[in-house]
């Protein structure tokens, strides 16, 4: 009777585990805000412009923003923008619809935040093809 080798399937199944930790330590990094490059809400699609570029991190250290409630604010309980309450790791589209009623809709959300916080502070582009670029 031959022998058989079990160390081939072994070892294939170590690797497949162990792939299969590093992935599961890898992705919520990967989805982490630091590696956003734009903002491309599939909301929005399909859109007129290109995606806004936007490398989250690299903006904000440049800007100097530590608090996230400069952009990610929440509302109070009338519904009402409350930025003393952070609604960071929430989709702007929970809150802003694309064709709102009632609220500021999504595509307004966007450009009334980012604009208004660079007519502000007289720093960043305050045209489209400043964060359209393409």
């Amino acid at each position: 009777m031959k022998k058989r080798h079990l160390a081939g399937p072994f070892r294939a199944a170590a690797l497949v585990a162990i792939a299969g930790l590093c992935l599961l330590m890898w992705l919520p990094a990967a989805l982490s805000q630091e590696d956003i490059k734009e903002l491309k809400p599939e909301a929005l699609a399909p859109q007129t412009r290109p995606a806004a570029f936007f490398m989250h991190d690299a903006h904000n250290e440049k800007a100097g923003i530590d608090d996230c409630t400069a952009c990610h604010h929440g509302k109070d309980k009338d519904g009402k923008m409350d930025p003393e309450d952070n609604s960071a790791g929430t989709a702007c589209v929970d809150c802003h619809a694309v064709n709102a009623r009632t609220g500021t809709p999504l595509k307004r959300a966007y450009h009334q935040q980012c604009i208004s916080c660079h007519e502000q502070k007289n720093q960043g582009p305050t045209y489209c093809g400043g964060c359209h670029k393409g």
